[in-house]
């Protein structure tokens, strides 16, 4: 069954749409700046491109608590702090972009202190203006000679991985929940197989496929196996998918964007419907820093 039919299966999760939607041309140092919280899986490919591209300069970012109520994500001081605009909670953003929003208040948020106001909340595309914007540095995460590929994987992975993990643990009905975890771990046994016959995603270099991904992989083990029932086999089960998991983490810059203690606070003490108590586990342990034991094929 496609991610489309099993949308339309009773008790399915689905996704409300990002409403900001306008492309900027990131070209005049400060105008931009980045929220996010660390937490948050769509948050996290931003704040990876952000620090692969070099834009640290370019583009500000401020981080929100990874504990979010009723009110939505919130600046609660310390780490948590918005210097730019003083607000104490996303919404204000939302608020000041379009008076009487009362949408779903999503980050990340790409905002310009310029004209005050939203620009962009959808992740896949701030990442691409990130990527292409002159004032970045890096190796090209977008080429065009693999784009149409790119374009490929990014569907299935965003479909029933990406947002595959949300489907299987939001889902109200036992049928829907059983195609989701279905066609998660389906698409996870296609990556296993191909990373065993090459290094990344699209090739021979990380693109953005790989770093949309890997916020996923590197929230499975902790969150996802337990917390939404994504338990036919871990991560760890998966030698190529595992070792190219670790591979990604250990790049220059990555693993310090990886937050696993707000990421296990955020989900165990956020979802009440799913977890009440708000009790957060203390394992698994997982090494991430272990070296990577991938046999790959000879180019």
């Amino acid at each position: 069954m496609s991610p489309l039919a099993q949308a339309a299966l009773p008790g399915a999760f689905e996704r409300s749409q990002s409403v900001f939607r306008e492309q900027a041309q990131i070209v005049t140092p400060g105008r931009y700046h980045l929220y996010v919280a660390s937490a948050c899986p769509w948050c996290h490919r931003t704040i990876i491109v952000h620090k692969l591209k070099g834009l640290e300069q370019a583009v500000g970012i401020s981080y929100l608590d990874p504990i979010r109520d009723e009110r939505g994500w919130a600046f609660t001081g310390g780490r948590y702090e918005d210097p730019v605009e003083g607000m104490a909670f996303l919404a204000e953003a939302y608020e000041r972009s379009r008076p009487g929003y009362d949408g779903r208040l999503s980050a990340p948020v790409l905002w310009d202190r310029q004209e005050q106001r939203i620009v962009n909340n959808e992740s896949s595309e701030i990442i691409r203006m990130f990527n292409s914007s002159p004032l970045a540095g890096g190796p090209d995460l977008y080429p065009e000679p693999l784009r149409e590929k790119i374009d490929a994987i990014n569907r299935r992975i965003y479909e029933t991985v990406n947002d595959g993990v949300y489907r299987c643990g939001f889902a109200r009905r036992q049928h829907a929940y059983e195609h989701a975890v279905l066609a998660l771990f389906d698409s996870l046994d296609w990556l296993d197989e191909l990373l065993g016959k090459r290094r990344y995603l699209a090739g021979e270099q990380p693109t953005e496929a790989d770093w949309r991904l890997f916020p996923t992989l590197v929230r499975f083990d902790p969150v996802y196996v337990g917390h939404f029932k994504c338990n036919l086999r871990r991560l760890i089960d998966y030698r190529n998918l595992w070792s190219y998991t670790r591979e990604l983490y250990q790049r220059p810059g990555v693993s310090e964007t990886v937050a696993l203690d707000e990421i296990k606070r955020h989900y165990y003490m956020t979802h009440s419907s799913i977890n009440p108590t708000r009790i957060v586990p203390l394992g698994p342990l997982i090494d991430f820093d272990a070296p990577p034991d991938r046999t790959l094929p000879a180019i």
